[in-house]
């Protein structure tokens, strides 16, 4: 069994986004930490099992600077949190829906920081009251 701890290098391009755009902000102060050449000054990338698929639960905008960067690979670790699966099982759908199935697939999904909040985070936002209402035995449609 693996040490689910311990950091292992992933190809960036193994790994399924669950996540359909990146904050240019956020993006700006990753690239002025990160440097290429010193792979490990990047912060690892928390990772989980979702069917067949392997996902990135968080660390998107750091995986994308890698992928801008050329590296091929990045540091991941299992991803022990508790997390909401009905959630990201329909984060990832949306993500296939849209074509997205590496970090490569995010070009030309960095949009500013306002673009994000309302491309992204209010779309999460909504689905999990509808998910809560859902859990609640809310009969209303989403």
């Amino acid at each position: 069994m693996l040490n689910r701890k311990a950091f292992l290098a992933m190809k960036l391009m193994d790994i399924q986004p669950s996540q359909l755009f990146i904050s240019s902000e956020k993006l700006s102060r990753v690239r002025e930490q990160f440097d290429p050449l010193k792979p490990k000054t990047l912060q690892a990338i928390p990772v989980k099992k979702l069917g067949d698929h392997v996902i990135m639960t968080d660390g998107h905008t750091r995986a994308f600077a890698a992928y801008e960067a050329g590296l091929s690979e990045v540091r991941v670790f299992w991803d022990e949190d508790e997390l909401d699966w009905e959630a990201y099982e329909i984060c990832v759908q949306w993500c296939e829906e849209a074509g997205i199935h590496t970090i490569a697939d995010l070009q030309g999904r960095v949009v500013s920081a306002e673009e994000y909040e309302l491309l992204w985070v209010k779309r999460c936002q909504a689905m999990h009251q509808c998910l809560e209402r859902k859990r609640g035995k809310d009969v209303r449609p989403c």
